[in-house]
């Protein structure tokens, strides 16, 4: 393994700094040993390839985020400064400036590339290296800051860009979709990876994460721009490129027959041990388009303690909880089959699968780890005996919904398990070609619909019915409404819920109402437990108050560091942060 440390200048403007330091490890999850001069380096292919695959270390994962974190929204308890729109302007910002350290390392190799004698032997890690250009200006600047100054090159002392006003919202985004179109061409299919090199950057993955962005910027343009040619035009890319996705076929659900209606569960802990009763493994998950990669035991690259809980923590909402179709399809204000908040459990009864399956239903055996993990997932005397006691909702007293996402069940050591962080997956291709399409028409086909969306749905609900817009029309529904329901249910603890409350300009809207828990009043919560928590007129648990809530325009975007404004006079505030 080695480490590439290029002589570079050092200025005042720590983020957009001049050179680059380099750390290329010749496996994804490790870290370098030892270290080589510019000058020896960059001599043949694969130095070009141990350089690009410190790039993966950008992606979001477990304890990687970006500004606003991802996390925190209205679906969960997590009461960060960001969603309630309370954070404040900083001097310093580490998620501003590593993401022009990353920028800087990635036009190096580009700038490394253009002197190499054999262009054919590292055109895909120079697609590589734009697909990671177009990700750290995407999921670290532009959805945190809106337009942000465009390095294009390495910088030397007197570059303009030191000085740079900040490019536009569209310049920005015209980049990222330009990088990511020069990638897709010299990238190869994931089929045609070979089996040491997986979990490198896919033709779909590129084709899947432009998807994404199109859709992003497509969405905030048309609640906001009323630019239609500017709009439809992004919202064509996104319908293009997760429909090629798609019909690629390389990539299906994971959804073995023999893990039935739990096999969403299990493929967010699927490891290489055994940790299903199936006993199935990593190999068999064809579901994942790109993941940050993970191996039990593996000391050097581990997962952060108490993550189990995805991006929601570790109690959700009774938004979250009432987002929950019922088994007929149907809302619960709607449905036709009983539903009822009386006891513990009668709100989990005859609900989407989902349901039980992210959260802890009360009253029932759970398994965790190293301390109550599953003996042989028989649900014998004994692997009950193993289990936690039956689950308690009103042990954390915030909520009374808990999450159980991402909970290890086998006998596993905190930070030691071995499933992989899911970056891009199919399922969210699907929803995004559905959301695309319908945004794209104000209207989509039930074909469209068996194609992408009702995939997703019916998974794990053989028997739920389909959404149609003959479905849509005869129960009163909003076609709209249901595509965000299924992707804020489906992707709830993978931290797309704020970007879309962004996008579809209802954040604050949304991030201002109080956040609810279960209800208490006359239920079986009422007389189970005497602590009881500050309540509602109507008898629910006041989890966080209005007056707790500010979220308002300027919290779209977040403010950028001052000291980089002091850098550079002609860096302007984000609008309400000046």
């Amino acid at each position: 393994m080695k480490t590439l440390y290029s002589k570079y200048i050092t200025i005042l403007m720590i983020a957009i700094g001049i050179g680059v330091p380099f750390g290329c490890n010749d496996a994804l999850d490790l870290e370098p040993q030892d270290r080589v001069s510019d000058a020896t380096y960059w001599n043949d292919a694969t130095q070009f390839k141990l350089a690009a695959n410190n790039f993966y270390n950008y992606l979001r994962t477990f304890n990687n985020g970006n500004g606003d974190g991802h996390n925190g929204s209205d679906l969960g308890a997590d009461r960060g400064v960001f969603a309630r729109g309370t954070n404040t302007i900083v001097s310093n910002d580490d998620n501003y400036n590593n993401a022009y350290r990353w920028i800087r390392n990635i036009n190096y190799l580009l700038a490394k590339a253009l002197e190499f004698k054999d262009p054919d032997a590292i055109k895909v890690y120079v697609a590589e290296a734009k697909f990671f250009r177009a990700y750290v200006y995407f999921d670290k600047l532009l959805t945190s800051y809106g337009g942000v100054i465009l390095i294009r090159d390495v910088l030397s002392t007197d570059s303009p860009e030191l000085t740079a006003a900040r490019s536009t919202r569209d310049e920005t985004i015209d980049f990222i979709i330009q990088d990511l179109e020069e990638a897709i061409p010299d990238l190869p299919d994931e089929s045609a990876i070979a089996a040491g090199d997986k979990g490198r950057v896919s033709k779909q993955a590129a084709q899947a994460f432009l998807g994404r962005i199109c859709l992003y910027e497509g969405t905030w343009q048309k609640y906001r721009s009323g630019n239609a040619t500017r709009y439809n035009t992004l919202l064509d890319k996104a319908i293009s490129n997760s429909d090629a996705v798609i019909t690629a076929g390389i990539h299906a659900l994971f959804k073995p027959v023999n893990l039935g209606d739990s096999a969403l569960k299990y493929m967010f802990i699927l490891e290489n041990q055994k940790s299903n009763p199936a006993g199935i493994t990593k190999s068999a998950n064809q579901e994942y388009i790109l993941a940050v990669r993970y191996e039990s035991n593996n000391l050097l690259k581990t997962i952060p303690n108490q993550i189990s809980f995805g991006a929601l923590g570790a109690d959700m909402s009774r938004k979250m909880a009432d987002l929950y179709l019922c088994s007929d399809g149907l809302p619960i204000e709607k449905t036709s089959v009983a539903f009822s908040r009386a006891t513990l459990k009668s709100e989990y009864q005859n609900r989407d699968n989902r349901m039980r399956y992210y959260m802890m239903v009360p009253g029932y055996p759970y398994w965790q780890n190293a301390t109550n993990w599953h003996i042989n997932w028989d649900w014998s005397t004994a692997d009950l005996a193993n289990a936690r006691p039956p689950h308690n909702p009103w042990s954390n007293d915030i909520t009374g919904y808990n999450n159980q996402q991402w909970a290890a069940e086998r006998q596993v050591p905190n930070s030691q398990e071995g499933y992989d962080y899911p970056v891009i997956r199919l399922a969210e291709v699907y929803l995004n070609y559905a959301e695309a399409l319908y945004e794209r028409n104000d209207v989509i086909s039930d074909a469209d619909l068996d194609k992408s969306l009702n995939k997703v749905r019916n998974r794990v609900n053989a028997s739920m019915p389909k959404l149609s817009n003959a479905f849509v029309s005869d129960n009163g529904l909003d076609m709209r409404e249901e595509i965000r329901r299924e992707r804020a249910i489906e992707l709830q603890g993978e931290g797309f819920r704020m970007d879309d409350l962004k996008r579809w300009y209802i954040a604050h809207i949304e991030l201002v109402k109080p956040l609810l828990g279960v209800r208490w009043k006359g239920t079986e919560f009422e007389t189970k437990y005497t602590n009881a928590p500050t309540l509602t007129a109507d008898g629910d648990v006041l989890a966080d108050p209005v007056t707790e809530r500010k979220f308002s325009e300027k919290n779209y975007l977040i403010p950028i560091p001052t000291n980089q404004i002091q850098l550079n006079t002609n860096l302007k505030q984000n609008p309400g942060w000046e």
